[in-house]
């Protein structure tokens, strides 16, 4: 009886061998980013389902939590403590984003100039950034301090009252805002600093040889094409002051008499101090939603106005 083996064509073999290395690429990639992926869908996925089902229960971390359906939703709606927190973070969000904003742009076009020392002045102003928040909170506790801070010194010699600062409810978040903004402005300007020297220097040249002023050039030609940037700024900051939170620990505690205290330092005070986790997490997936619709809301916006982005 004979036997006979069928032999693969060249063409099937030159096809099997690029699928070969395709499904191995894709294995080594997987094997590289696959425990990373489940670290961090296991830190954040999980953690925000489970939080979701707790922020319908009432539950102080120990004993069995008890069911109350939407009612922590209810109650912060007419929580005056959660009001008046909004209504900082509200102040903080108005305050800090077009500042950093317009700081970031401003700073970005000086470091844009051939000065020397330029590669020395980029790093002083991106180190503020990178430096760590906490840091930053406790070194400006030492220079806002009213009796020996360098703030006040420096009003003292040009002749200026003493102020309170970080004790006084009427300046404590107006200082913690020029904090966030010393910690931030690095990150704005580099961003707006890469986008320069990204606009086409020919768009400059033709406006200039066309007559226009420095100023016009800037207006008709440098803020469109940075208006892309703009949005991701305003979408980033936007967050970030929503968000400020080891700032306020690290300065003023939400105080003096509670000016301070944002959202998210109230979501930290009612589950880790008062122990009320469900109430807590309602009010911490509040404002989640509070932050994505104001981010969709920047996106939108922009879109409307031709600043694709996203």
């Amino acid at each position: 009886m004979a036997i006979t083996f069928a032999a693969s064509s060249p063409a099937t073999v030159r096809r099997a061998r690029p699928r070969g290395r395709a499904v191995r690429r894709t294995l080594t990639g997987w094997a590289f980013a696959g425990p990373a992926t489940v670290l961090v869908v296991g830190l954040s996925l999980f953690p925000a389902v489970w939080a979701f089902f707790i922020s319908r229960a009432r539950w102080n971390g120990i004993s069995p939590g008890v069911p109350v359906g939407w009612a922590n939703y209810e109650r912060l709606v007419s929580d005056p403590d959660m009001l008046a927190a909004a209504r900082h973070t509200l102040l903080l969000t108005v305050l800090f984003v077009p500042s950093s904003i317009v700081l970031g742009i401003v700073v970005a076009i000086a470091l844009n100039q051939r000065i020397r020392l330029i590669g020395f002045y980029r790093t002083c102003i991106f180190v503020p950034y990178v430096a760590s928040a906490a840091a930053t909170g406790i070194l400006a506790g030492f220079v806002f301090n009213p009796q020996f801070g360098a703030a006040n010194d420096v009003l003292r010699h040009l002749g200026i009252p003493q102020q309170q600062f970080l004790e006084s409810p009427t300046q404590a978040l107006y200082v913690i805002c020029v904090i966030a903004l010393w910690g931030e402005v690095g990150f704005t300007t580099v961003i707006y600093l890469a986008a320069l020297q990204d606009i086409p220097r020919e768009l400059v040249e033709a406006a200039t040889m066309d007559g226009a002023s420095r100023w016009r050039v800037f207006r008709h030609v440098t803020l469109p094409e940075l208006r892309p940037v703009t949005v991701f700024a305003a979408v980033w900051q936007t967050i970030t002051a929503v968000q400020l939170f080891d700032l306020i620990y690290t300065t003023t505690r939400g105080g003096p008499l509670n000016s301070t205290q944002t959202v998210v330092y109230y979501i930290y005070e009612l589950a880790f101090q008062t122990q009320r986790l469900g109430y807590g997490a309602a009010a911490a997936y509040l404002l989640f939603a509070v932050t994505l619709l104001l981010t969709l809301g920047i996106i939108w916006y922009s879109r409307r106005r031709g600043s694709e982005v996203f």
